[in-house]
């Protein structure tokens, strides 16, 4: 038996390690909840959880119960080859991910460019001032917040694959209608708008990428995804240097032919959405594509490789709306909440700085055009960070020392721009530092994927990814005020605040580490003290759900 926490940890995938509290296939009754990692590799026999008939037999009723639509082709004696399946995670990378990333590029256009049309003098033309925009930042955070989880529950009932385009077409439509803004009412009333059609996008992309992907690809192509956050910011700059050159064309400021651009393209990724996204593996055929993406083997393949991953992803159907009661065990599963409590501070830190940067470059003596083209450098070095950081989280299978390296990055930085006389005068020294402290190594894609995790069921992790994102949004809120009118032009007292909030975030981590350890421990110990058959009994008959079973290990 195991005698720490980290033995028995369920890493991400459908494999019983060999020192873990389940032994024996009699005791996998109910394996998800002592599944650990495996490699992006094909099945042995021995890491196929369904090979004990019994355990294979009440999946397969709990799959009928649930209607599950991939129900028909799970198969707990097929095998693959390691070769069909990095084929099939190939395919699934350019049908699926990059798909993610093209509508996640139209979100960020939408949500980002309002940092390049400040730097058009945009404020100004509007009457508005720095307090004013920081209103209309946090009635957008405010705004994507409260619509996040009733945007989740809505792409639970009717499916992400209908919801997620019909989202970017409507936040299209808003988006264009900026180039009409005529004062700090209508800035504000679209700030709102934005945020209640844009907020739950990204946990409705997080639930329709895991129909795809095994726990342990999830965060690499969470990492991806993120990515074109980076890739937008370099492109929308690109594109923001020649629009913002229209300023004086039909009479409209630059910031308004941006608005209008911009607004189209994501209009064109959303209409094209309603085609490039399949309800599911066994959903790709129809009347425009009635050859599907996948074959029959393959479609087997993809399905079985993520049920034997965490069966569990299989106990609702694409369409089935989350109960009261679900909704209710899911928002007092109180072992998620140290990730919400990171998801609340994490990035109140970088915030400020990053959202200001258009601003401090201006402030610094760079002219629009200039100021655009710096933000480049810092975007690019995001990318690789965050590509750097997934990656080691990936082979180390570590979540929260990993993470850590985010806060660790920020905190010398944050002190350099309190404390370093020569913000006052040296603009390229000034713009160095907050370049750097822009290309943070992202650690969003790795809490995502830890919050899935440790959610252990699907109508948890829908509920789950609107929270952590509501805590993100939460830190966002505050964080649009760390920074005001009469703190200006340095921050002296806002810098000085985030490099408080920073050192919260490093204790943050570090507790997260330490409780799920803790809990690992304390389960381990009721459970080693059980006999065979008690293990079996309460695998078989327990209530219990998500990370709430006793047989769960809780991944750090």
């Amino acid at each position: 038996m195991a005698k720490d926490a980290t033995a028995v940890e369920a890493k991400t995938a459908s494999v019983v390690e060999p020192d873990s509290p389940v032994k024996t296939k009699e005791d996998l009754v109910l394996p998800s909840s002592e599944l650990s990692g495996s490699e992006e590799g094909g099945y042995a026999t021995e890491k196929n959880p369904f090979a004990d008939p019994v355990v294979a037999e009440h999946w397969r009723e709990v799959y009928e119960k649930s209607q599950y639509e991939c129900r028909h082709v799970f198969d707990p004696n097929l095998t693959w080859t390691e070769e069909e399946e990095k084929k099939i995670i190939r395919k699934l990378d350019w049908r699926i991910c990059l798909w993610a990333c093209v509508m996640f590029f139209a979100l960020q256009v939408d949500r980002g460019n309002l940092a390049q049309a400040v730097s058009d003098n945009m404020l100004d033309d509007l009457g508005l001032n720095t307090n004013d925009y920081n209103y209309g930042n946090s009635i957008f955070r405010l705004s994507f917040l409260i619509a996040e989880l009733p945007s989740q529950l809505v792409s639970k009932k009717i499916g992400p694959d209908r919801w997620i385009p019909l989202q970017i077409v409507l936040w299209s439509i808003v988006a264009i209608s900026q180039c009409a803004l005529t004062g700090r009412t209508s800035f504000l009333c679209t700030r709102a708008l934005l945020g209640l059609l844009e907020g739950g996008f990204i946990p409705d992309i997080v639930l329709w990428l895991s129909y795809f992907y095994t726990s342990r690809e999830l965060p690499i192509r969470l990492s991806f995804f993120w990515t074109s956050l980076s890739v937008t910011g370099i492109a929308t700059s690109l594109l923001a240097f020649a629009l913002l050159h229209l300023r004086g064309v039909n009479g409209w400021g630059g910031w308004r032919w941006l608005f209008l651009v911009e607004g189209l393209i994501t209009l064109v990724v959303g209409l094209v959405s309603f085609f490039f996204m399949p309800a599911s593996a066994v959903q790709t055929k129809s009347w425009f594509r009635p050859n599907g993406w996948f074959t029959d083997r393959e479609v087997g393949i993809v399905v079985n490789r993520v049920l034997r991953d965490d069966p569990s992803k299989g106990d609702m159907h694409n369409r089935q709306a989350i109960t009261p009661k679900r909704l209710w065990e899911a928002l007092k599963d109180y072992d998620l909440w140290p990730l919400y409590a990171i998801g609340l501070i994490e990035f109140i830190p970088s915030t400020p700085p990053v959202t200001y940067i258009t601003l401090t470059l201006r402030g610094l003596g760079f002219d629009p055009f200039t100021t655009n083209l710096l933000t480049i450098p810092y975007n690019a070095f995001h990318i690789i960070n965050l590509l750097i950081l997934t990656w080691i989280a990936d082979k180390l299978d570590s979540r929260a020392l990993v993470a850590l390296s985010q806060p660790l990055w920020t905190l010398p930085c944050l002190i350099a721009l309190r404390w370093w006389p020569g913000v006052v005068v040296d603009k390229w020294g000034t713009y160095a530092l907050v370049t750097v402290l822009a290309s943070y190594p992202y650690a969003h894609a790795i809490i995502v994927g830890w919050t899935s995790r440790n959610s252990n069921n699907v109508g948890v992790r829908s509920v789950s990814a609107a929270l952590y994102n509501m805590s993100v949004q939460a830190g966002s809120i505050t964080a649009a005020y760390v920074y005001v009118d009469s703190d200006k032009p340095l921050y002296k007292n806002g810098n000085q605040n985030l490099v408080a909030v920073n050192v919260l975030v490093i204790f943050a981590f570090l507790f997260a580490k330490y409780y799920y350890v803790w809990r690992n421990k304390r389960r381990d110990k009721i459970w080693n003290a059980m006999t065979e058959q008690e293990r079996r009994d309460y695998t078989r008959n327990t209530k219990l759900v998500g990370s709430r079973r006793l047989d769960f290990r809780f991944a750090h």
